[in-house]
């Protein structure tokens, strides 16, 4: 696929990875929020946009499940990208020159075990690749940067020290979004059905809304609850299954939670990623 992606961050974040990873025809665009990124889909800058949507270490995404029903935009797509931090240093720099590790809060924190047996000083950046930025402007022997490898190569950094991680396992899930829904064939293979749903204001109400996925036997992948607009009552569910919806247990599933819910509403029909597969 050709044309232009875009996705949250500076050129090098690990969105701009999955990107690259996902489709490497494609140029990237690098956008300063997840709203940016959705617009610039919608206003025609970039025809997918990649978002991310939880983390194997730190959960779900903020702000995500709140705007992606409310985008216009469909899943197309699922991409899986293994995070590996690297420890960046300017041109020249040594291990034992640096002081201060620069980087967003969350990858200091998958990478404490370096940080404490280097005795490094955590320092919280906006993004990774915005502190591999900031490291090669300021030209420091003594400043770091967690961030990943393409985050030293457009930045000119040295990778002192490469997948400096405390868990192995560290992935990230993101959704591709498009202006417009894909339509798998039902009776393809290995497909997934993400939707929204808002369940009535009634005694177990959630209980009766999921009962058809168990009778069925339709695998949910995900069920993540938010609040809607500040209310405490209106509660609505983001939800990632296996199938399509025109599939028979799919179907007689979506039914019955309709019954129970005053929403339903299909963000995307696509293919699971090889990643979920092999792990299948």
């Amino acid at each position: 696929m050709s044309g232009t992606i875009a996705f949250q961050g500076v050129l090098g974040a690990y969105s701009d990875l999955a990107c690259r990873a996902a489709y490497p025809g494609m140029t990237t665009l690098p956008c300063e929020s997840f709203e940016t990124a959705i617009d610039s889909v919608r206003e025609g800058r970039a025809a997918l946009a990649m978002l991310p949507c939880e983390n194997s270490l730190a959960g779900r995404v903020p702000d995500i499940h709140h705007l992606l029903p409310r985008s216009g935009l469909f899943v197309i797509a699922e991409q899986f990208q293994r995070v590996e931090h690297c420890l960046l240093g300017v041109k020249g720099a040594t291990l034992a020159d640096l002081k201060r590790a620069h980087s967003h809060t969350v990858a200091l924190g998958q990478v404490r075990r370096i940080l404490r047996e280097m005795g490094l000083q955590p320092v919280v950046e906006a993004d990774t690749a915005g502190a591999a930025q900031l490291v090669a402007r300021w030209n420091n022997k003594e400043e770091a940067a967690i961030a990943s490898s393409l985050a030293a190569e457009i930045y000119g950094l040295d990778i002192l020290k490469p997948n400096v991680e405390d868990a192995a396992h560290n992935t990230t899930r993101f959704y591709v979004m498009a202006p417009r829904p894909i339509t798998p064939d039902p009776a393809a293979p290995n497909l997934m059905t993400t939707f929204v749903f808002r369940v009535r204001n009634v005694p177990a109400a959630l209980y009766k809304a999921l009962g058809g996925f168990a009778t069925n036997g339709v695998n949910m992948t995900k069920l993540e609850s938010y609040m809607m607009d500040g209310e405490f009552a209106a509660t609505q569910f983001m939800c990632d299954v296996d199938g399509h919806p025109e599939q028979p247990a799919l179907r007689r599933a979506l039914e019955e939670l309709q019954f129970f819910s005053s929403e339903v509403r299909v963000l995307g029909v696509y293919p699971a990623a090889a990643f979920r597969l092999r792990r299948a």
